[in-house]
C-alpha cells in the first residue's frame, strides 16, 4: 500500500464510517431524513469517536493501528475543529485515520468488527 499521511488515511476512514453508520440508520428502519441524521451524528460526531478511539486503542487495535491512530493523530489541520476541543478532534482523526486504513487494505473483516465494537461502544456510553 502507498503510503498515506494521515489526514488522507482519516478522508477516506470518514466517508467509509459515515457510509456505514448511514446504512446502520436505514437497515435499523429509519427513513426520515431527520431520524437518519440523529442517528448518524450520534456515531459521527468526534466526541463519540474520540471516546471508542480511546476504548479500542487500550482493548482493540494491534500494533500497526496504533502507528495508524497516531499518524493520524498527531497530523496538523489547517483549520480548527467547530463542534469539539483540538484534543478529541485529533483523536477522532485518528480513529478515521484507522478506519481508512483498513478500508484501503480490504480488510473488511476487521473493518466490521472495529465497526461493530464502536457502536457497541458509543451504545454503551451515549445519554440518550
Amino acid at each position: 500500500m502507498i503510503l498515506y499521511n494521515g489526514l488522507t488515511l482519516a478522508y477516506i476512514g470518514d466517508a467509509y464510517f459515515e457510509m456505514r453508520i448511514r446504512n446502520l440508520g436505514l437497515s435499523s428502519g429509519l427513513t426520515l431524513v431527520n431520524d437518519l441524521h440523529n442517528f448518524s451524528i450520534k456515531y459521527t460526531n468526534s466526541k463519540s469517536q474520540a471516546l471508542a478511539a480511546h476504548i479500542l486503542y487500550e482493548e482493540v487495535y494491534t500494533e500497526e493501528e496504533k502507528k495508524i491512530f497516531k499518524r493520524g493523530r498527531n497530523q496538523n489541520a489547517s483549520h480548527k475543529p467547530k463542534n469539539s476541543d483540538v484534543q478529541t478532534y485529533n483523536k477522532s482523526t485518528g480513529f478515521e485515520a484507522v478506519i481508512g486504513y483498513l478500508y484501503l487494505e480490504e480488510n473488511w473483516n476487521r473493518l466490521d468488527y472495529i465497526f461493530n465494537k464502536t457502536i457497541e461502544i458509543v451504545d454503551k456510553n451515549s445519554d440518550s
